[in-house]
């Protein structure tokens, strides 16, 4: 959810300086998937900047997007800074779509030689205390990956990451093994084998994520996995 924006246009006919609901001027789109896009919007009434996602009227994406409001619900019963999770500020529909807002976090540049042990261990710190609080409450994030780390603001030091995108999230006590999550490359064994999976999975993607900040490559358990 950060404000460097990607792209100008997308499929569902937003454009800068298109308002979301009554008071959201789009300003950049920052993502898209299958689900829709990520924008940054500025709050006419508060001048606020906040990223939204926009989800698609898809009947199926709006189901994952009620899924996902039930997660987010979920997680509001923690302190989403002391957790190293991003702001939820609740949703909204435009039209036919449902949109989710956010705070809206900065990229952090990743270093393709790798970055110093010095960041990487406060950076993994954060993002394992971020799984631990989510295991407190018996969330499985299912999507762990770099491009699911984000900085709170990349000028300031010592560097605070949160963890973002709860698109695929689930409770541990719902999983469906068999349904298979996640980016290939960082999913764990028993997720990409279609058996039973819990928290213990999102550790495995860290420990893909870690060699990767450390590094600046994919590591070989990263290419062992996309081989199972």
């Amino acid at each position: 959810m950060s404000a460097h924006p990607s792209f100008s246009s997308n499929e569902l006919g937003l454009v800068k300086g298109s308002i979301l609901g009554k008071h959201y001027k789009v300003e950049a789109f920052l993502g898209e998937g299958g689900f829709g896009i990520v924008a940054k919007c500025r709050d006419t009434m508060t001048n606020r900047a906040v990223a939204i996602k926009v989800n698609k009227s898809r009947p199926d994406i709006l189901q994952q997007a009620k899924l996902e409001i039930f997660i987010l619900e979920q997680l509001r019963r923690l302190d989403s800074d002391a957790a190293n999770i991003v702001q939820w500020d609740g949703f909204f529909h435009d039209g036919e779509r449902v949109c989710l807002k956010f705070e809206l976090l900065d990229q952090w540049d990743r270093n393709k030689q790798g970055l110093p042990i010095s960041e990487v261990r406060p950076i993994l710190g954060q993002i394992t205390n971020a799984l631990s609080h989510l295991s407190s409450v018996g969330i499985v994030h299912a999507d762990l990956k770099p491009g699911n780390i984000m900085v709170v603001n990349r000028h300031e030091s010592p560097i605070k990451v949160k963890l973002i995108d709860f698109g695929l999230a689930c409770p541990a006590s719902a999983v469906i093994p068999g349904d298979f999550v996640g980016t290939v490359g960082y999913c764990a064994p028993e997720v990409m084998l279609g058996l039973p999976y819990n928290e213990a999975s999102d550790m495995w993607s860290l420990g893909l994520v870690a060699v990767e900040l450390a590094t600046g490559c994919h590591s070989t358990l990263r290419r062992m996995t996309m081989i199972i």
